[in-house]
């Protein structure tokens, strides 16, 4: 009695993520730059962290500058949730335009990917030790990352959708 109502659960589950699945994958066929844009975190900016702007400002940054710069664990959020929307607009691009960088597609799916885990054991460290050495050493390389990620993106954009760029850059 109890295997025919097991298998029949495992098949609801099956079928339930595979429509999950092929909802998403719609949704990710009727994106458009501009939608993809609009997911970008605009109330946070990582102009400040920057080398450019430590560059032209005749700054260095340090662990405990960037951790005050990117406002904590608030500016550690915005760039997990900025480095979806990057990644996401990389595999637009890979899907949807001729004459694509690919070594410049898989670059900014690592630095994605190496973001967001960077971003979650920073996070993870200051759920336990508030804003430690650890915290900032690791919200430190997360920024570097993401500061190195937002410019080849800005070059991926300038390839593939150079219309976009100004947007990108005033939501970066």
């Amino acid at each position: 009695m109890i295997f025919p109502l097991l298998e029949v659960s495992v098949v609801v589950l099956v079928a339930a993520y595979l429509g999950y699945w092929r909802l998403n994958a719609r949704r990710r066929q009727a994106e458009t730059w501009e939608s993809l844009m609009a997911k970008l975190r605009p109330d946070w900016s990582a102009r400040e962290l920057s080398d450019q702007f430590l560059w032209k400002e005749g700054l260095t940054s340090t662990p405990e500058d960037t951790w005050t710069r990117m406002h904590g664990p608030h500016g550690l959020w915005a760039m997990y949730q900025n480095a979806r929307v990057m990644l996401e607009m990389a595999d637009f691009a890979g899907r949807n335009c001729e004459n694509v960088d690919r070594v410049l597609i898989a670059t900014l799916r690592s630095d994605a990917m190496q973001i967001r885990l960077c971003v979650l054991m920073a996070l993870a460290q200051y759920a336990f030790t508030q804003a430690s050495e650890g915290v900032r050493v690791n919200a430190f390389r997360a920024a570097s990352m993401y500061t190195g990620m937002a410019a080849r993106m800005t070059q991926l954009l300038q390839e593939s959708a150079a219309v976009m760029v100004p947007d990108f850059v005033a939501a970066m």
